[in-house]
């Protein structure tokens, strides 16, 4: 609000004010050209609106929204969880064998028994043990042995590596904190079976997983050693 300014002298003063008649304005008669332009505002307003309804719902992804369409779970995360309990390790058990894990994925530990499948190729100590889920056509036999130095233990993985027949699926090496330490290597069954061979070295142990491929390939991708 502006401040008035302040004037020396007497107030002015204040007279009455002088009535005056009353006058009621009347509107100005509208022509022919205007009423026309206001017709045509509130056709194109309504124009406008009916447009946006049908938009709204006839344009792709306007108002009308349809629901995300499911999506869909692998098998394998969906059925990881252990259905059955694994078997415990044997009282006296040496500490390669207290590697082998409860269960990969939903395949648990089944007997841990000693072998000697490999005694030709001198292991320090070897044993054989079995991974399944409850249905026996998927399970997968394990082999591992350990051998006094890791050249030993390439040695006898070169010569198994050698005797796999089949369509090679993969095949690297295995690294632990940056660090070669092994090789790996998937061949597929000859024939029509659908079992393949999963065979791998870490350090001074040897590995090796046979079953129907499926189960090979979860168990060896899985497995912790």
């Amino acid at each position: 609000m502006m401040a008035m300014a302040k004037t020396s002298g007497t107030p002015a003063r204040r007279t009455a004010a002088r009535p005056t008649a009353k006058t009621t304005a009347q509107p100005a008669p509208q022509t022919s050209g205007t009423a026309r332009r206001a017709r045509a505002v509130v056709c194109a307003a309504a124009i406008i609106v009916v447009l946006a309804l049908v938009s709204a719902f006839g344009w792709p992804g306007w108002a009308v929204r349809t629901p995300p369409e499911p999506v869909e779970v692998p098998a394998a995360v969906a059925s990881a969880t252990p259905t059955i309990a694994a078997q415990p390790l044997p009282t006296d058990a040496s500490e390669l064998v207290k590697i082998l894990p409860e269960h990969v994925s939903n395949y648990v530990r089944g007997a841990v028994e000693s072998s000697d499948e490999w005694r030709s190729a001198a292991p320090v100590e070897a044993y054989a043990v079995t991974y399944g889920n409850g249905d026996q056509s998927k399970d997968v036999r394990v082999m591992m042995g350990q051998w006094a130095d890791a050249e030993e233990a390439e040695t006898q993985y070169a010569k198994l590596a050698k005797a796999l027949d089949g369509r090679q699926l993969a095949a690297g090496n295995i690294k632990v904190s940056g660090q070669n330490t092994g090789s790996y290597v998937v061949v597929a069954g000859k024939g029509s079976d659908g079992n393949a061979t999963a065979l791998w070295r870490n350090d001074t142990v040897v590995f090796r997983a046979t079953g129907p491929q499926a189960s090979v390939e979860t168990v060896y991708k899985l497995f912790p050693v």
